[in-house]
């Protein structure tokens, strides 16, 4: 069992009225599950999942389901019924959720998210327990001896247990949500079906219409400074909404984008809309410095890069670019060159998913980066697993001694904020700060820890509740 570190061992403090409520969380569904904190995991939580999952087989249960559950009026119940116990409706939501089906996995998601997951012998079967659980908050709930409707939405993804992926399930999941929020009802997405299943040269074809038609749009997801306690930077994240096929999610089209040789003109669209959006960002009184994911392959286009540096050699925005480390091994010489031509540049070097693929100390010594960005595999598991705080403290450790700032992915509960602080990690990013918000739920994002500053005369702090499980 993981223990939840307080805000007495954090220098980034964690209140102790969220560390109650993450204790009372753990205790209920730990219960339920056989043993304190079973039950409570984050997306990557694959060792509680384990021993609930072994025995799919054996009971008969081949599909793998993820469910996000969203309280849809959260905004007007915590003003009704005050910050604090709005703070503690996920709790709420999670007795009524394992009361009407039992054997489900649950795990705090935000302060108005929760994600369930579990296994089911068929699609319907799954579609029968998520419409008993929609049914069931058709009821109001007791809540301190008033009665209460809690409005929700419902995001699901199932998979058969052996197309289990559980990024891509997550992926999924979150895109039903995002379909379930404007469509007003329940979306479970069925990833077997060969209608979801994306045809890529048809996605070829219509790649260089969708960049030239305005149907690529950006989402951007904050960074935090953790001893500074605000938001330092954020990353840019492409996106298409398809005018027939709906949100096509980053995995099934940057692939394409590559192969199709349209992936310049993607990424060259994507830093023209960035340096748009910062000027608006500005005009709000937010000079951030903001993120771009390069591809391996445009590290070793000359005529990319040429391009690149004539853009920022007539703009004044504060740009960086996120690589990854395979993308460098792909051609070491001419990368390396490049990125040096970037720096040069004034941008802002991140190493991204580090630890996923083929670390190199030797090429990691070479870039002219100054932020490491820890892959989320590691950190997810941070406050469940024995290794990962090992791996994740030595190479905090390695990443100053480079003189280069740290960022933790993938954030999503406050006790592995707690721990990334007391090992000195410098950023963090993931749902427990935000997930990706739109250009203009951004700057409201922005524009409320403004409110706070003006109000309280002194820095936006995150050690308040509501900026734990921020979302817009």
């Amino acid at each position: 069992m993981a223990t939840l570190v307080g805000a007495s061992t954090s220098a980034f403090a964690i209140t102790a009225e969220h560390a109650e409520i993450a204790k009372e969380f753990v205790q209920v569904h730990g219960a339920r599950e056989g043993g304190a904190g079973a039950g409570i995991r984050g997306r990557g939580g694959k060792r509680e999942l384990h021993r609930a999952s072994n025995d799919r087989h054996v009971e008969g249960r081949f599909w793998s389901v993820l469910g996000l559950c969203e309280i849809a009026n959260f905004a007007s119940l915590r003003r009704h019924l005050g910050r604090a116990r709005a703070d503690s409706l996920v709790l709420d939501v999670a007795r009524r959720i394992t009361g009407l089906v039992p054997d489900v996995r649950i795990a705090a998601a935000g302060r108005a998210l929760i994600e369930i997951s579990f296994e089911r012998a068929s699609p319907e079967a799954v579609a029968d327990d998520i419409d008993r659980i929609r049914k069931g908050f058709q009821r109001t709930l007791d809540l301190d001896g008033e009665p209460h409707h809690l409005q929700m939405h419902f995001g699901v993804a199932a998979a058969p247990s052996v197309e289990d992926d559980e990024v891509l399930l997550a992926e999924a999941a979150e895109s039903a949500l995002e379909q379930a929020r404007a469509d007003g009802r329940v979306v479970m997405l069925d990833l077997s079906r060969a209608d979801l299943a994306f045809d890529k040269l048809t996605l070829m074809r219509e790649l260089p219409r969708a960049i030239a038609n305005g149907e690529m749009f950006l989402q951007y997801q904050p960074k935090v400074h953790v001893r500074r306690q605000e938001i330092a930077s954020a990353e840019a994240l492409v996106r298409w909404q398809h005018p027939t096929r709906g949100l096509i999610l980053p995995g099934d089209f940057i692939s394409v984008a590559e192969q199709a040789g349209e992936i310049s003109t993607l990424t060259l669209w994507t830093l023209r809309q960035v340096i748009e959006d910062q000027r608006k960002l500005r005009a709000d009184g937010f000079d951030m410095l903001l993120f771009v994911n390069i591809s391996g392959q445009l590290l070793a286009d000359p005529g990319f890069v040429d391009e690149v540096c004539e853009m920022l050699a007539n703009t004044d925005a504060k740009l960086g670019f996120e690589i990854t480390e395979t993308a460098v091994i792909r051609d070491p010489e001419s990368a390396i060159r490049h990125l040096q031509f970037f720096a040069d540049s004034g941008v802002t070097l991140a190493i991204d998913d580090y630890g996923a693929g083929l670390s190199s100390l030797a090429y990691l010594k070479k870039l002219p980066a100054r932020e490491l960005k820890i892959d989320k595999m590691f950190v997810m598991q941070l406050t469940s697993s024995n290794r990962d705080p090992l791996i994740v403290r030595s190479t905090i450790d390695l990443a100053h001694a480079l003189e280069m700032e740290v960022t933790a992915e993938g954030v999503e509960t406050p006790s592995a904020l707690a721990l990334l602080s007391v090992m000195g990690c410098d950023m963090v990013q993931g749902f427990l700060i935000s997930r990706p918000l739109g250009l203009d739920a951004f700057r409201k994002f922005l524009a409320d820890d403004g409110h706070l500053d003006n109000a309280n005369g002194h820095p936006a702090s995150f050690v308040r509740p509501e900026s734990f499980w921020k979302r817009a």
